[in-house]
């Protein structure tokens, strides 16, 4: 049996949790003082996901850069890929919080959406 050891990022509390697994199968969870807890670690040990934030560079605006996000958490394993996605891209202004900035980035399926409002100047 394995163990791993996580700090957990579900809520606020930061618990130690500590993750049994047997055959790549999640078989306890425990140091958790909450759900989010058990949902988080046994997501991190067998499909761990991230969202992605970062900013791109918007032309005509009142602004130099657009932060940006990805709309929902993304495998781990594509944030290099993403991030290479989103230093490639420029856009004009104007632009609003929820724009999609990349459709369907690295093939996860997830967009890349607007944090901000950016006016256009000029």
């Amino acid at each position: 049996m394995d163990i791993k050891e996580l700090t957990c990022i579900g809520c606020p509390m930061g618990c130690l949790l500590t993750v049994k697994i047997q055959d790549g199968i999640v078989q306890k969870v425990s140091g958790n003082n909450c759900a989010n807890g058990d949902v988080y670690a046994r997501k991190e040990v067998t499909n761990p996901t991230r969202i992605v934030t970062s900013t791109v560079v918007i032309k005509n605006g009142n602004k130099p850069r657009l932060s940006v996000k990805t709309k929902s958490d993304i495998p781990k394993d594509k944030i290099m890929e993403v991030m290479e996605k989103i230093n490639d891209t420029v856009v004009n202004a104007p632009k609003n919080i929820g724009d999609v900035i990349i459709n369907n980035v690295a093939d996860t399926g997830v967009d890349v959406i607007a944090t901000k409002n950016i006016k256009r100047v000029g």
